[in-house]
């Protein structure tokens, strides 16, 4: 852990007695993670509120709000697209129109797992490309961790998340991983790209719940995780018609997950589509984290247009990561 924190100018540490005004302090300066894709991935274009990107040989015409510019490339490269979404990107009653014949699913390799693609119900193909800086974070955590625990396995608990790209990608690099969402379609779209990957006999821990009530849960019975992943929508609802309002549950979902954090922990939060900042973010991390020295950074998720210089703004992120000791 020492070593990936003194790779991290934006990390300050703090002594226990002065954490939250260190915290604080430290969140003045936001940071851009990006990504320009992969080989499976790239961002094509971006402008008049819409994206065009290639996931594997699929390309997808999508809404994208920020994108205030004008498109770089020709508008056949854009008519060219395979599938277009016809609803906004807040529009859960926009559909895919298909252009093109296309596979129902397709594999994307990313990060050493195969993402099992496909047209989803909303806009979404099940992999948040931007989200490629964390995995690569959180798998340099989980590499150090390793070292620090010897033959004990990293324990990764991941909330909200989806279709389990960051799940597989934690398996992968050795953790042992709890992955929980209140969808059951996710999760067995996601136990597929397990499929695909070759990580059936991984350590991985398929939930299909709340996540509030599941962390509550783990609290009581004392359990520690050294990697927590939240990436909460802004709206949703359990298993059980549980009811998830961001703005509302977040603070005290986080109070909970502090208790979770082993004495060599990390979490990552992220939120998309929200009228927040990543200083917000930053603020109720450090809140929730106020008992435990640490070292904290705040911003943005970005893609990079390939062979361009503009960058899309995706989610806002706060991360944290506990000291030596702390």
């Amino acid at each position: 852990m020492a070593e990936l924190l003194a790779t991290c100018p934006r990390f300050r540490t703090a002594k226990r007695e002065d954490v939250t005004t260190n915290a604080l302090s430290s969140l003045a300066s936001l940071a851009v993670l990006e990504t320009d894709g992969f080989a499976d991935y790239r961002l094509l274009d971006s402008g008049n509120g819409r994206k065009l990107e290639r996931f594997g040989q699929v390309v997808v015409d999508r809404p994208e709000p920020q994108a205030l510019w004008r498109p770089q490339r020709d508008p056949r490269s854009w008519a060219d697209a395979h599938a277009i979404y016809t609803g906004q990107d807040d529009d859960e009653s926009g559909k895919w129109r298909r252009d093109k014949a296309i596979p129902e699913s397709w594999p994307i390799a990313v990060e050493g797992v195969k993402i099992v693609a496909r047209l989803g119900g909303f806009l979404h193909l099940g992999l948040f490309p931007e989200q490629v800086p964390h995995w690569q974070w959180m798998q340099r955590i989980i590499e150090n961790a390793r070292d620090d625990l010897g033959a004990e396995r990293p324990r990764v608990l991941n909330l909200f998340a989806y279709t389990g790209a960051a799940s597989l990608i934690a398996a992968r690099a050795g953790a042992e991983v709890v992955h929980v969402d209140a969808s059951k379609k996710s999760v067995a779209w996601a136990r597929e790209s397990q499929a695909a990957s070759g990580l059936s006999d991984a350590p991985v821990r398929w939930i299909v719940e709340d996540a509030r009530k599941f962390v509550a849960r783990e609290v009581r019975r004392g359990r520690t995780y050294h990697v927590v992943l939240v990436d909460p929508p802004k709206f949703g609802r359990g298993p059980a018609g549980e009811v998830w309002e961001l703005f509302e549950h977040l603070p005290p979902l986080l109070k909970d997950c502090a208790a979770l954090l082993a004495p060599r922990s990390s979490l990552v939060l992220t939120s998309y589509a929200i009228r927040a900042s990543s200083l917000a973010l930053g603020q109720l991390l450090a809140e929730s984290l106020h008992e435990r020295a640490g070292s904290f950074e705040v911003g943005e998720l970005a893609i990079r247009e390939h062979e361009g210089t503009r960058r899309v703004p995706t989610s806002l992120f706060a991360r944290w990561s506990s000291s030596h000791g702390a």
